[in-house]
């Protein structure tokens, strides 16, 4: 990844759908120059990629997008959240900053030093994540301008044994988790998640996870834009903490394509 590059792709769907995968989390990227202001060493770093990084959500949504009757258009990021979370709110509204985990990390999952005291979290800011907001943002406007409306589904991982870092995971962890907002999220759109994942074992709402991504300009202004978090529990597809994908990638692809072609 270059500074002339994207470091985020947008996907082309269906001219006309109105589903919008977001995969914010997926890759393990680290650009040279980043990776020089991370403290951890490499042994340290490829275990703390292996923790935080949603392995193979990619990889599930190019199978929802492959399998789904109207195919929906994906934004995947192409770095990794080490570099900047593009979920955070880049100020002080975001909670997890108090464990060092705002839009810039400057602590690891274990609650060790990522990045040194006093780190200036600006350039990367400005490098990385107001790009992505912004080309977010325009996706969402120009699907609103065709298709009228906008359903993002956010497309996450998460680990089945509660991580030092997580600040709500004391509740339960089902085998799929539902994030979902107040203002976005409308009942028909939980419904038809939790029919499209009901056979994973069970399906649960906002724990150990909470919340969804609106890009901010539309983030409770705008009732067109409904969007929902599907948190899917790592050992339904993967070897933990980060190993390779396995048979329930595909299956986990399709029950997505079943919630975009209910909502599209």
């Amino acid at each position: 990844m270059t500074d002339t590059a994207p470091s985020f792709r947008l996907l082309p769907g269906a001219p006309d759908s109105p589903v919008l995968l977001h995969v914010p989390h997926s890759s393990r990227e680290v650009p040279p120059d980043v990776r020089e202001g991370i403290l951890l060493g490499d042994e340290e770093l490829a275990r703390e990629l292996d923790h935080i990084t949603d392995s193979h959500t990619a990889e599930i949504a190019a199978v929802a997008a492959a399998a789904a009757g109207t195919a929906p258009w994906r934004f995947v990021n192409g770095l990794s959240r080490l570099v900047v979370d593009p979920e955070r709110f880049p100020d002080e509204r975001e909670e997890m900053l108090s464990v060092g985990m705002g839009a810039v990390y400057t602590r690891t999952t274990h609650h060790e030093a990522l990045r040194p005291e006093g780190f200036d979290a600006g350039p990367l800011l400005d490098r990385y994540f107001a790009p992505y907001a912004r080309a977010m943002t325009e996706a969402v406007a120009e699907r609103l301008a065709v298709a009228g409306r906008v359903v993002i589904v956010d497309v996450h991982s998460y680990p089945t044994a509660r991580l030092p870092y997580e600040l709500h995971g004391e509740g339960p962890r089902p085998p799929v988790c539902l994030g979902t907002d107040a203002f976005h999220t409308p009942p028909a759109l939980l419904d038809a998640a939790r029919e499209a994942f009901g056979g994973f074992g069970g399906v649960g709402t906002d724990s150990p996870f909470a919340g969804t991504y609106v890009p901010l300009a539309h983030y409770g202004r705008d009732p067109r834009v409904s969007a929902l978090m599907v948190e899917i529990r790592r050992d339904l597809y993967m070897s933990e903490p980060g190993g390779p994908a396995g048979p329930g990638t595909e299956a986990l692809g399709r029950a997505l394509a079943a919630l975009v072609d209910a909502v599209a």
